[in-house]
C-alpha cells in the first residue's frame, strides 16, 4: 500500500468516528461542512493550499505555507473547524460570513496570518502555527462566498478574510527556489483580486446533519 492510499484510509477512519457516512466530494455541489478533511484548489493555478514540517528561514519562522502543484500530496489535506468556543457539530453546515479555521490534517498546526511580510513578495505571511489545544484569533478566517450562495458548496468559488489583519489567502506565480522549490508563496493581500479565489477540490465531506436527519 502506498503512502497517499494509507493516509487516505486514515483519513476515512477519522471521520467514521464522527458520522455514520461520509461522502467522497467528487462532483460539483457537494456542501462543505465543519469536520470535513478537503484539499483548497486555486481557481486560477489549480495548485493546492500545501503545508509541510518546514521552518520559514526569515520571519516569524513559523511552519511554512505554500502552493502545491501535485494533486495527490498528503499534505494538502485540512479539517474544517469552527472558531474557538462556537457551539457547531460536525457535519453543521458553514453559511457565508462565517469564521473558520484549517487545521492541516498531518501537522495538527492551524492555518494563519500576522503582520510579519512574505518572504517573496513582502506582503502578510500565513504560517501554520499552535496544534490541537493552542490556537489563538490569528487562525481565524472569514469564508467570504463569491455569487450569490448563502452556504459553501464544491463548486462555489470563495475568498478567505483573515480576521485580525484583513489579508485575503493568496497565492500566485511566484516560486521559491528554496525551501520549497517550484511551490508558490501563499500569503495575505488587502485587496480583492483574482489571485485570491479558491475551491474546495478533493476530500472527505461529513454529510450536512440535515441529510443524516432525512436517513
Amino acid at each position: 500500500m502506498t503512502t497517499s492510499s494509507f493516509f487516505g484510509l486514515a483519513i476515512l477512519l477519522f471521520l467514521t468516528l464522527h458520522s455514520d457516512t461520509v461522502y467522497a466530494a467528487t462532483s460539483e455541489g457537494v456542501e462543505i461542512t465543519y469536520g470535513s478533511v478537503i484539499k483548497l484548489m486555486h481557481e486560477r493555478t489549480k495548485f493546492r493550499l500545501h503545508s509541510h514540517n518546514v521552518p520559514y528561514g526569515s520571519g516569524s519562522g513559523q511552519q511554512s505555507v505554500t502552493s502545491f502543484p501535485n494533486v495527490d500530496d498528503i499534505n494538502s489535506y485540512w479539517i474544517v473547524r469552527p472558531e474557538a468556543d462556537t457551539y457547531v457539530k460536525p457535519g453543521d453546515n458553514i453559511k457565508s460570513g462565517s469564521v473558520i479555521r484549517l487545521q492541516h490534517m498531518r501537522t495538527r498546526k492551524w492555518l494563519h496570518s500576522h503582520l510579519h511580510a512574505s518572504p517573496i513578495s513582502g506582503n502578510l505571511e500565513v504560517s501554520c502555527f499552535g496544534d490541537d489545544g493552542n490556537s489563538d484569533t490569528g487562525d481565524y478566517w472569514r469564508i467570504e462566498i463569491v455569487g450569490s450562495g448563502k452556504t459553501w458548496r464544491q463548486d462555489q468559488r470563495i475568498r478567505l478574510l483573515h480576521v485580525d489583519t484583513s489579508g485575503y489567502l493568496h497565492t500566485h506565480d511566484k516560486k521559491f527556489s528554496r525551501i520549497a522549490i517550484g511551490q508558490q508563496e501563499v500569503c495575505g493581500v488587502r485587496e480583492k483580486r483574482a489571485d485570491n479565489v479558491w475551491l474546495a477540490a478533493e476530500g472527505v465531506y461529513l454529510p450536512t446533519n440535515e441529510s443524516k436527519a432525512a436517513v
